[in-house]
């Protein structure tokens, strides 16, 4: 599956197992939690979604591989085609500022397995 949210409460991306979820806003407590698999990417404008993110099965880090800059560019891209999204629409007007306050968030025991490397 693949979603992009503009918010969510704890526990979000919990056993998440594959997909994508793009997350343009807050993120609650124990994100990520248990993830074995797929990709989310977290825009956090004010800093803090590093502290709400359960580190036990994940490594979280800025976008560093064109690859998935374009993915999740793409992604939100989509999500405001399809829902006209202001929020959506603000970023992605200023991506080359934006794109710095993306936190990505893979399973630590998906890495050898990435067709492409993270950084």
């Amino acid at each position: 599956a693949v979603a992009v949210i503009e918010g969510c409460g704890s526990n979000g991306c919990e056993y998440m197992s594959g997909g994508i979820v793009v997350v343009l806003g807050k993120v609650g407590n124990n994100f990520g939690a248990g993830m074995t698999g797929g990709m989310a990417y977290i825009y956090d404008l004010e800093g803090v979604g590093l502290n709400q993110i359960n580190h036990d099965t994940v490594i979280c880090q800025r976008i560093g591989n064109n690859h998935w800059e374009r993915q999740a560019q793409s992604l939100i891209e989509d999500h405001y085609k399809e829902t006209n999204s202001e929020h959506a629409k603000r970023i992605l007007c200023d991506w080359e500022l934006n794109k710095q306050y993306f936190w990505q968030v893979c399973p630590k025991e998906m890495l050898p397995h990435l067709k492409y490397p993270l950084n």
